[in-house]
């Protein structure tokens, strides 16, 4: 890897290229999470993977529907995710639904899915995707919402869509 070469600004002073933000590309999320969950913290973790299953991510094939993630002792796992076959893997080939280890730092661990034991809240994978070439997964930490909750969520977006439409249609007429 080369490091930018520095460019002379209209000063005449070297200043270093600007760093472009790593690229993302999503391969698959959670929207029902979202839903279903109010998402109190997030924190973004790799994942240990075989590379049929890595071929499948690219590919764009998978699911979080039913992930979600489990604590044992100092480890976090992802469980439910479903990474399907790659076909051309043959013998070498994985399991769909096996659990998969999270890679998180010790401290991380301790805090954010002991957070989730103490108060009674649950870990749900909110979008995978690739950053860098190597493969992510989003995770939050979420409170259950109740129906009613999951209904006032969706009249207030409903409400938020009516007043900007509103404002469309006011800022045309003005025009």
């Amino acid at each position: 890897m080369t490091t930018p070469k520095p460019t002379r600004s209209q000063s005449g002073r070297k200043t270093p290229r600007t760093e472009e933000k790593p690229q993302e590309r999503v391969v698959a999320e959670n929207r029902k999470a979202r839903h279903e969950y109010e998402v109190v913290d997030t924190l973004e973790c790799g994942i240990a993977l075989v590379g049929s299953e890595v071929k499948s991510l690219r590919v764009g094939r998978m699911s979080l529907d039913e992930a979600y993630g489990r604590v044992d002792g100092r480890e976090v796992w992802l469980v439910g995710c479903d990474i399907p076959e790659y076909e051309k893997a043959n013998q070498l080939n994985h399991q769909p639904k096996r659990p998969r280890k999270l890679l998180m730092h010790r401290r991380e661990i301790s805090r954010f899915a002991g957070q989730a034991k103490e108060k009674g809240l649950t870990l749900v994978p909110l979008k995978m995707y690739f950053k860098d070439g190597r493969v992510k997964v989003l995770m939050g930490i979420g409170r259950g919402r109740k129906l009613h909750d999951k209904r006032e969520k969706l009249k207030a977006a409903s409400a938020r869509r009516d007043i900007e439409a509103g404002m469309r249609r006011q800022s045309r007429r003005g025009l």
